[in-house]
């Protein structure tokens, strides 16, 4: 039900969709980027039901409390404990694995703050679980929400992060002084 209302306001705004996720990708690790405002979490909410795909999502565990939490476990929210090592590129790369379909959106970013480099876990859950990253971005110039190309990863860390950067680099954020495309690397 929140999510019919993230898509009237979607419309309303005068977004639209541009690109999917392949229907025989069944699982996958969607970046979510630029994450510059909270505003991201409705819009890509909206794409997603707009396309008929349910999404999961991380999201810290202190959120999870009335009266949000309702709306993040209806909208796929997973609590994530962020004070000690949790073993978190694991959990996620062994859900994947269980799940028959499963889109896991992960803000590479890891913070709506700018940033020198990316947080890797999207990375290695993508590796260890042997699934595509789809490319999901929000592009407030243009109004557009959507996925570009699968991306396989070879586990080649520069080459793949070059081809993630090349997607990214002309996506305008919400607050583009908070989205560095250079940023577009992980150690």
């Amino acid at each position: 039900m929140i999510t019919s209302l993230f898509v009237w306001w979607f419309k309303l705004k005068g977004w639209k969709v541009h690109g999917t996720i392949p229907g025989e990708i069944r699982k996958a690790v969607v970046i979510a980027a630029p994450h510059t405002s909270q505003w991201d979490f409705v819009y890509s909410l909206a794409a997603f039901k707009i396309l008929g795909l349910k999404v999961s999502y991380l999201a810290k565990q202190e959120l999870f409390r009335f009266p949000i939490k309702w709306i993040l476990e209806s909208t796929g929210g997973i609590p994530v404990k962020r004070d000690r090592s949790q073993k978190l590129v694991d959990q996620m790369a062994e859900r994947i694995n269980e799940s028959e379909q499963l889109y896991m959106m992960i803000p590479a970013e890891g913070t709506r703050k700018a940033v020198t480099n990316w947080k890797s876990g999207f990375y290695y859950a993508a590796l260890k679980a042997g699934v595509p990253v789809m490319p999901g971005f929000l592009d407030y110039k243009n109004k557009l929400a959507g996925f570009g190309p699968p991306i396989h990863l070879s586990g080649d860390k520069d080459k793949d992060m070059k081809i993630i950067y090349e997607f990214y680099k002309d996506i305008t954020a919400k607050h583009p002084a908070l989205f560095n495309p250079e940023a577009i690397r992980i150690d």
